[in-house]
């Protein structure tokens, strides 16, 4: 059976894309959710270098989980910080290249 395409809802019938994405997110799980609860938390800025962000430009922001486990999402926020695109990719850098020496010795 062929998935729906995004638009498609029953039979002839259009759906927008806020519709879809509505859908989407009524499906997700609850622990899926963590991306608003840790702004809301932790605010719109940076943990590492602090830039801070508007609403505008909130989806420069990602969720990174500090123990590396993304299903450790406690209610309180402990296990996130909000790093923004570039710290975060550094962060994940970093520890591949960490791997990476560490096999070398």
């Amino acid at each position: 059976m062929r998935s729906k395409r995004p638009g498609h809802g029953k039979k002839g019938e259009k759906r927008s894309a806020e519709d879809f994405v509505r859908e989407i997110k009524k499906k997700a799980p609850t622990s899926s959710r963590y991306r608003e609860q840790s702004l809301k938390i932790h605010g719109l800025i940076c943990a590492k270098c602090a830039k801070e962000y508007s609403d505008k430009d909130a989806h420069m922001l990602t969720v990174h989980h500090k123990d590396g486990d993304r299903s450790n999402n406690p209610p309180d926020g402990s296990n996130w910080e909000n790093l923004c695109i570039y710290c975060h990719d550094d962060e994940h850098s970093r520890e591949i290249l960490g791997e990476y020496f560490a096999d070398e010795s």
